[in-house]
């Protein structure tokens, strides 16, 4: 992980909670801490070390994610439905709180030189997390801002649960996530559906990352692949089909208007200008005044050679504005961070 020491910057926290915790016996205590940490590990599996914070708080945990806000929601859901699917023989039961927020944060070392994170992005995930239900998920307006514009489907997750005052008086809106809403499982392929797989894979390239992912998603983009694979064979058979032969006359001119006309020749496209984006934590990408949409999980700009301005904006921060100046098959890159 890059020294990122004495300097603040934006990123996505997961602040859970044990519930009633503190009041079970030592024994007890252990037990859960035990099966949530496991729980939480594989809930993360998908996520790069590098790409996270994980802080005890001796009755939880706070986790920040460095990378792509959408991975802190994944891993709430996913953590939440592991709980949920615990045998109800298991005891003490495990429940939990969770709270998300995106805020500015700085790193720190502790007293015993370990990494640690401060600052009112981690302040505020607390304070959502305290308002939540044993076994929800809440987030506050600033997360649930962000993590909209990174897919259109993940605004349907989300329910508006109003605004609550903290100890501090400072209000917070939240958005809940609902129980009922599935997690994210990415379905088996076989040998035999490779095509169909990766028909599916690149219809669904601006869905969430590779780990867990919305069912729904993957049911709709295998569903569009198994279209597209039918209409090409489809209109492979009407190939095939034998056409009625023209009269003599009328295929004889044909044939000589054939053999007068010199082939056509295909215009060759017009190379492009690759742009690759490496943009942390996160940006809206706009090309000459135009949105192309939220870095990432966009990496990758296809431009017309040619002189464009490009602008990077990230919240309250000074929007990031350069221009390229590209040949075609020319590839540019640029790297930021807020």
């Amino acid at each position: 992980m890059p020294d990122t020491s004495n300097r603040t910057f934006v990123c996505s926290v997961l602040f859970l909670d044990l519930v009633e915790y503190s009041k079970k016996p030592v024994a007890e205590q252990l037990a859960l801490k035990q099966r949530f940490n496991a729980l939480l590990v594989d809930a993360m599996r998908h996520v790069a070390t590098a790409d996270r914070i994980v802080l005890d708080t001796g009755d939880g945990a706070a986790v920040s994610f460095l990378g792509n806000p959408g991975d802190c929601l994944f891993a709430a859901m996913s953590l939440r439905d592991g709980i949920a699917a615990e045998s109800p023989d298991l005891q003490p039961p495990l429940r939990a709180r969770m709270g998300i927020n995106l805020g500015p944060v700085r790193l720190i070392k502790d007293i015993n030189g370990q990494m640690n994170i401060i600052g009112d992005g981690i302040n505020v995930a607390q304070r959502v997390m305290s308002f939540a239900e044993p076994g929800t998920i809440l987030v506050s307006r600033s997360y649930y801002e962000v993590v909209s514009c990174l897919s259109k489907d993940f605004s349907t997750l989300f329910k508006y649960e109003g605004t609550h005052t903290d100890k501090h008086v400072r209000e917070h809106s939240v958005y809940a996530i609902a129980p009922g809403t599935p997690g994210i499982v990415r379905p088996p392929m076989a040998a035999a559906e490779d095509s169909v797989a990766a028909a599916a894979t690149a219809l669904s390239a601006s869905s969430p990352p590779p780990g867990p992912g919305r069912k729904r998603l993957w049911l709709a983009a295998a569903a569009a692949a198994i279209l597209i694979v039918g209409a090409l064979l489809l209109r492979l058979g009407r190939k095939t089909e034998p056409t009625p032969a023209p009269a003599a006359a009328e295929a004889t001119g044909e044939t000589k208007r054939a053999a007068a006309s010199p082939p056509e020749k295909k215009k060759a496209a017009e190379p492009k200008v690759s742009v690759l984006l490496a943009i942390l934590p996160w940006g809206e990408v706009y090309v000459d005044g135009q949105k192309r949409g939220v870095t990432p999980p966009l990496k990758n700009l296809t431009l017309t050679p040619g002189s464009h301005r490009i602008e990077i904006r990230n919240a309250d921060f000074a929007p990031y504005v350069t221009t390229v100046d590209g040949a075609g098959g020319e590839k540019i890159r640029i790297q930021h961070k807020f």
